[in-house]
């Protein structure tokens, strides 16, 4: 999957990034290497949703893609 992320450089220094294709999700660093690794954090963390808050049934199928 690849997502277009817009950068910012910060008025009190460092970094801030967002990643218009999910709403609200963004994150900082103090460095362009730490907003980086910041932001797979986030994206991960903003796609990923529990399963066990879905109800199930004996029909139910769970499938994970790869876009």
């Amino acid at each position: 999957m690849k997502l277009k992320v817009i950068i910012h450089q910060a008025e009190e220094g460092g970094y801030w990034a967002e990643v218009p294709s999910i709403p609200g999700c963004s994150t900082q660093g103090e460095s362009f290497e730490e907003l980086l690794e910041n932001l797979y954090e986030a994206v991960e963390g903003c796609l990923s949703i529990d399963m066990m808050d879905f109800p199930k049934t004996e029909n139910t199928r769970i499938l994970e893609i790869a876009v």
